[in-house]
């Protein structure tokens, strides 16, 4: 029952900022069927799919959620985490600018750039301080390896770290 809990507190962050707050940014908008509607529903679908994926891995390998009140426990460097420390959020940021693009709305566009200098903000003063007293050694590694926002290209493997 515990884990059930777990995992909808997990969906009600990035429920909010991807359907309430871009509701509410563009209640009165009509879609109209057009290429960029079909971009945009593409962008959504590949970035639901990041998220889906990212909070699963927090529950299943970091035995915890995304909520403050119930983290990880233990240091996730699986899936999209070896390719950038912040999966979660891009993948929330590539769902907003495809509502954006497929309403139209530079609104939501707008929402979007503030939602990733919002997180910007808070991995600096916070949650990168805390992952480093948390999970020490390992987790300044692998900031020192893993961009916070740029993907990359070739994954990362800790253990081959370790060896060099």
């Amino acid at each position: 029952m515990k884990n059930v809990f777990k995992q909808i507190f997990s969906f009600i962050l990035p429920f909010t900022v991807l359907v309430i707050v871009p509701l509410w940014i563009e209640k009165n908008r009509t879609i109209q069927l057009s290429v960029h509607l079909f971009v945009g529903l593409i962008l959504m679908l590949i970035g639901l799919a990041i998220i889906v994926i990212t909070i699963s891995s927090f529950i299943r390998i970091g035995k915890g959620t995304l909520a403050p009140w119930s983290p990880t426990k233990k240091l996730v460097l699986k899936g999209p985490y070896r390719h950038v420390r912040t999966p979660m959020i891009l993948g929330v940021f590539i769902v907003l600018f495809g509502e954006a693009l497929t309403l139209l709305s530079k609104n939501i566009l707008l929402w979007a750039g503030v939602f990733l200098i919002i997180n910007t903000i808070y991995f600096i003063i916070y949650e990168e301080p805390d992952l480093e007293e948390k999970f020490g050694e390992d987790y300044r590694q692998y900031k020192k390896h893993v961009s916070r926002w740029l993907p990359r290209t070739t994954p990362y493997h800790p253990e081959e770290q370790n060896n060099l």
